[in-house]
């Protein structure tokens, strides 16, 4: 990710603009039509998951994920709470659709000591049930293709994979899981 020493700036040049536009009643940034199809996030999730595959480390997962929209519906925002085969991340989402570029993007900001320096973001695409973010990353020189896959079966229950690929066509299973909407209240912590 090239941009990515920019995207700190960026989130918080984001995070300060919110109340000011609230404040303009800016109901929506455009995009509404897009933007609803994050609709199906809003609410407390709970997903468990395992790693599995060959170099994945072994060991199970939980996300504890609370979303909501921002004041002016232009950000579906989530807080995770995330254990990680026994290591526990903190993290911040905005997800949101741009409409320059006609794609959904998704940003992550972290409060780890490992990754408090590396923001992420990917490009996330949707089609129906089916939400994607992928990235490339480098790895010993060699470009990695991932994506997160989300199947929706219902409003209240979502399939999880975690995949990688040398090609960006052949995709390997890293960790797979299952989320379950435990409420509709929605709030960042």
């Amino acid at each position: 990710m090239p941009n990515r020493h920019l995207l700190p700036g960026f989130l918080l040049f984001l995070a300060s603009c919110m109340p000011s536009a609230a404040l303009a009643q800016s109901a929506t940034a455009g995009g509404g039509a897009e933007l609803s199809q994050l609709d199906i996030s809003a609410g407390r999730w709970v997903y468990h998951g395992r790693f599995i595959g060959a170099g994945a480390r072994p060991g199970a997962w939980t996300w504890h994920e609370d979303c909501r929209w921002s004041a002016n519906r232009a950000f579906m925002l989530c807080s995770f709470s995330n254990t990680w085969a026994g290591r526990h991340v903190d993290s911040v989402v905005a997800d949101t659709y741009n409409r320059r570029d006609e794609t959904f993007w998704h940003y992550e900001i972290f409060d780890d000591a490992r990754s408090a320096d590396k923001p992420f973001a990917a490009r996330m695409r949707i089609e129906g049930p089916t939400r994607i973010e992928s990235w490339t990353e480098k790895h010993d020189g060699k470009t990695v293709h991932q994506r997160i896959v989300y199947k929706f079966a219902s409003a209240n229950t979502v399939t999880v994979l975690f995949q990688q690929s040398e090609d960006g066509t052949h995709w390997k299973t890293t960790a797979s899981g299952t989320g379950e909407k435990t409420g509709m209240e929605a709030g960042l912590r």
